[in-house]
């Protein structure tokens, strides 16, 4: 019986993406190959405009490829209807951005429970995964908050609880720590990485700062619109 570890997740074969919106069509990627294994951790590193968003709204579903395929448990995700997309992207990946999406009507409380409400969750169980979310990112003390009173690294981990509320297979993050100081950066980068450790949870995360990927046992760069594994980053 294989090891669970050894299990792959999330498989994207020959993934390329040309935007065709324009007077020039452009290429973002071509010929792209990935595999993510169960509870695994991937680093991907590259500049600016290398491509590195594209690629994970299309392996989390957000895009589709021009040419390839993601295969996510077994299953091609191109192949689900417009609803199992939806709901693929809610119960199976977790989502966190640079710049948060948080909803600023609502407090940082409802603002986790909202995957859990989408799921049609009843709203007391939906509350208490949400605390429970919150707790591990040390903001209870924040719960009844909106977030124009949160501080940006509060802000990110109360993202970082609602991408990890359902405790999806995968989360998915877009520069997590691109858009703060230093130490709410390295604090932000420590909360992800704790619930791959705690919860098993995959993740992919992206990012043009190169010393983050020192930590991670697998790194690859985006250049020349694929992806080359890095053995040593200088």
């Amino acid at each position: 019986m294989p090891d669970e570890k050894s299990k792959v997740l999330l498989r994207a074969r020959n993934i390329a993406k040309i935007y065709t919106d324009s007077a020039v069509p452009v290429e973002v990627l071509r010929g792209l190959d990935l595999d993510l294994k169960a509870k695994e951790v991937v680093g991907i590193f590259g500049a600016s405009g290398s491509g590195k968003s594209t690629l994970l709204h299309i392996l989390g579903g957000l895009d589709a490829p021009t040419e390839g395929k993601v295969v996510f448990e077994g299953v091609d995700i191109r192949s689900l209807g417009s609803d199992e997309l939806a709901g693929f992207r809610n119960r199976k990946v977790g989502f966190v951005f640079q710049f948060y999406h948080l909803l600023s009507e609502f407090t940082a409380v409802e603002n986790v429970m909202l995957p859990a409400l989408i799921a049609g969750m009843p709203h007391q169980q939906a509350k208490d995964l949400a605390c429970q979310a919150l707790e591990e990112m040390g903001l209870m003390d924040r719960q009844n908050h909106r977030p124009a009173i949160l501080s940006g690294g509060e802000q990110q981990r109360v993202a970082l609880a609602r991408a990890a509320v359902l405790k999806p297979p995968v989360i998915l993050a877009d520069e997590p720590t691109g858009n703060l100081d230093a130490k709410s950066g390295e604090r932000v980068w420590s909360y992800l990485l704790n619930l791959n450790r705690r919860h098993g949870v995959a993740i992919i995360v992206v990012t043009h700062n190169r010393d983050l990927m020192l930590e991670l046992p697998n790194a690859y760069e985006l250049r020349d619109k694929r992806l080359h594994l890095i053995k040593e980053l200088a």
